[in-house]
């Protein structure tokens, strides 16, 4: 089998393409998603300084007891609201998606649409 069949593989290249063009700023930061197969995970990161605005994961304190199962749409939602509102009060309305290479559908999209409606702008 050819390297790029491989499945991590093809994933990166699709990761680099779109950092290509995604960048954060301090007035629109970057929204990044990365999920596994038991949880996921979405971080607001400000680029120009390196640094992580705001988090949430299906393995923080606050979400493990909420969340049976990490893996699902439901708990994609979940996240997506909970990352919001803490971006929200923290003073950040506008953010730019970075799929991080997965296919914008299932989890991803779950994740994304919850955020919108929780208030972020994207």
């Amino acid at each position: 089998m050819r390297a790029e069949k491989i499945k991590h593989v093809r994933r990166a290249r699709r990761k680099q393409r779109v950092r290509k063009s995604v960048f954060g700023t301090a007035q629109k930061p970057r929204l990044t998603v990365f999920r596994s197969l038991k949880n996921i995970y979405a971080q607001i990161v400000d680029d120009q300084r390196g640094v992580t605005l705001c988090t949430a994961s299906t393995r923080g304190k606050d979400l493990r007891t909420s969340v049976t199962y990490g893996g699902n749409i439901e708990a994609a939602k979940v996240v997506g609201r909970t990352l919001a509102e803490r971006a929200v009060s923290a003073g950040i309305e506008r953010v730019c998606f970075d799929r991080n290479g997965y296919k914008f559908h299932g989890r991803i999209k779950a994740l994304a649409d919850a955020a919108r409606e929780a208030g972020l702008k994207f």
